[in-house]
């Protein structure tokens, strides 16, 4: 965000503007990276140059709104108003609603192939499901409203278990607004269960995930997708629901011919649709992560770093144990099929330095690391859990607690 003039340079000034009014100025100035007052002036500075005077605004319910601006712009513009006969509270109004449609908002770039994070540890139970369902959540979030984002990680502030009261840690910036799809890749189906979601019935007549990448399925895979009904995501978070049946798919996958390709074939129909895909994988080093990995890898016309594993830890030795089994897989499929794979970096989830020693001493091992880096310490709070049984989508069930500020930091950091 551009740097406003000190106040020094300016003079305070206060009027009145109506509540819907000052909130798309304050959203559209947060999207486009300007400060509210040089917004304001160029609002004023605009308003001053008509020739005429534009149609009223609705300026019921208006209340108190100051600024700092120019020193004798003020009293140009009231002079300005009183020659058009006009209160400086309509002139003002106008005069945003001027530079707002001067300055729309931007639209959200769309890349030729949709990012695809592979969400991913062989261990269980380091959260990878809330990680997926989080960061999917906040990728889709509305481009049109503020949300509360942790705008710095204050790691060693992490280390040394000082509570971070940092006023600038925590900024409302606008939503993302990518068109997100979650893949519930894990055959024990715990992102469609903590959605509130059907999962996809175990049965010979219905199709899944799976049966897309064995061929076996005879239908079409966008019929299996089913959208997550928030007004806080406009339509732009969907889901493909787990099945049993993955319990079974490295055997099927060892039948079929290029197998590593199974995931991307069966996913390549809905990657039109999507500006993110998000594959929730399953606990295990078998074929079916090959897959995932293999769908991960930075592909001729993709930048580095758009896609690739995104590894979920914990502050605590068997998550070490685990990352070195997952990052030797990894590293043997690059090598072997010659492929390009971008760590997005690695995630320390559910940290608490209440732990005591392992805990920190775990952390600063992580963050030590450098290659790839440490892109988010998510602390073990109660929202969670409690989103999980209440079966609601985190940034939903709180989206002003310190998880959902800390996942929006994670969607930008990766973005």
């Amino acid at each position: 965000m551009t740097p406003p003039a000190t106040s020094n340079d300016r003079e305070k000034v206060v009027s009145k503007l109506p509540g819907w009014l000052r909130q798309d100025l304050k959203v559209r100035a947060a999207q486009l990276g300007v400060d509210i007052q040089s917004a304001v002036e160029q609002g004023i500075e605009a308003w001053v140059s008509l020739a005429s005077t534009p149609s009223e605004v609705d300026t019921s319910g208006a209340d108190s709104f100051s600024t700092f601006l120019p020193a004798g712009q003020w009293d140009l513009f009231r002079q300005t108003a009183a020659d058009r006969r006009v209160s400086l509270i309509q002139g003002l109004a106008q005069s945003v609603r001027l530079w707002l449609e001067k300055n729309p908002a931007p639209s959200v770039k769309r890349a030729k192939h949709p990012r695809r994070r592979i969400v991913c540890n062989q261990k269980g139970g380091v959260g990878k499901t809330a990680v997926a369902a989080g960061l999917g959540e906040a990728l889709a979030e509305d481009p049109g409203s503020l949300h509360p984002v942790r705008i710095s990680k204050h790691f060693a502030a992490l280390l040394n278990e000082q509570p971070e009261n940092d006023p600038l840690e925590v900024e409302d910036l606008p939503g993302l607004g990518r068109r997100t799809l979650l893949v519930d890749f894990d055959p024990q189906r715990h992102l469609t269960k903590q959605l509130g979601q059907q999962e996809i019935p175990m049965a010979p007549d219905m199709e899944s995930l799976s049966k897309h990448m064995t061929g076996e399925a005879k239908g079409d895979i966008r019929d299996l997708i089913v959208p997550i009904a928030d007004t806080r995501y406009g339509g732009r978070l969907d889901l493909l629901p787990g099945c049993q049946d993955g319990f079974l798919l490295d055997v099927a996958l060892s039948k079929v011919r290029f197998r590593e390709a199974a995931l991307e074939r069966a996913l390549a129909p809905i990657e039109p649709l999507y500006d993110e895909i998000i594959v929730d994988c399953p606990p295990s080093l078998g074929l079916s992560m090959d897959t995932a990995i293999y769908y991960g890898r930075r592909r001729e016309d993709e930048d580095p770093g758009s896609s690739g594993p995104l590894i979920v830890v914990q502050a605590e030795d068997s998550s070490a144990d685990a990352y070195d089994l997952l990052v030797t897989q990894i590293e043997d499929l690059r090598d072997d099929m010659g492929v390009e794979v971008d760590y997005l970096g690695i995630v320390v989830n559910l940290y608490d330095p209440r732990r005591g020693y392992i805990a920190t001493s775990s952390l600063e091992a992580w963050i030590d690391i450098k290659d790839p880096r440490v892109v988010a310490v998510i602390g073990d709070l109660t929202d969670q859990r409690k989103a999980v049984r209440v079966k609601q989508p985190l940034l939903s069930f709180a989206p002003r607690g310190e998880q959902a500020t800390t996942m929006r930091a994670l969607a930008r950091e990766v973005s």
